[in-house]
């Protein structure tokens, strides 16, 4: 998904391409624009409470989206844009507390030689179809592409 989102933004690979120094930004980036799981674990609310104007009761079921969590207009300006030379900005992409991945520092570190070794490899990388015509997995709880056909 890292690799389709940027290359759906060609002007961002390009940037990559040009400084694959840019490449731990542009993981942190890629995990708060695409928040691969988009919804938060289910949990019971264990008071009876009011929260932006919706009464809970002891009981209830919520569950956080993650997508919009790392979307949220506070976080950064213009946050629905890709933007790899962005300052990083905090986001859920591995949870949050006690619930956070511990997988985490590996992903970020297999994301990151990933995306410096791609840039410098193939830096004219591109989509060989129509980005419309990517078919994408959305039937699961983690979603991802079903196939990426590529040219350089």
């Amino acid at each position: 998904m890292g690799t389709f989102a940027l290359l759906e933004h060609p002007e961002q690979y390009a940037a990559l391409a040009a400084d694959p120094g840019l490449a731990p930004g542009a993981v942190e980036e890629l995990l708060r624009y695409l928040t691969i799981v988009h919804a938060g674990s289910i949990r019971a609310v264990s008071a009876d409470l009011e929260f932006d104007g919706h009464q809970l009761t002891a009981g209830d079921a919520v569950s956080l989206s993650l997508a919009a969590a790392n979307r949220d207009p506070a976080l950064c300006d213009a946050p629905d844009r890709l933007d790899i030379t962005r300052e990083p900005v905090p986001h859920l992409a591995f949870g949050h507390g006690i619930h956070q991945c511990v997988g985490q520092q590996l992903s970020r570190l297999e994301l990151r030689i990933a995306f410096e070794s791609l840039a410098r490899r193939l830096p004219n990388l591109h989509v060989a179809v129509p980005t419309s015509e990517i078919r994408t997995r959305s039937e699961m709880i983690i979603y991802g592409v079903r196939e990426l056909p590529v040219t350089w």
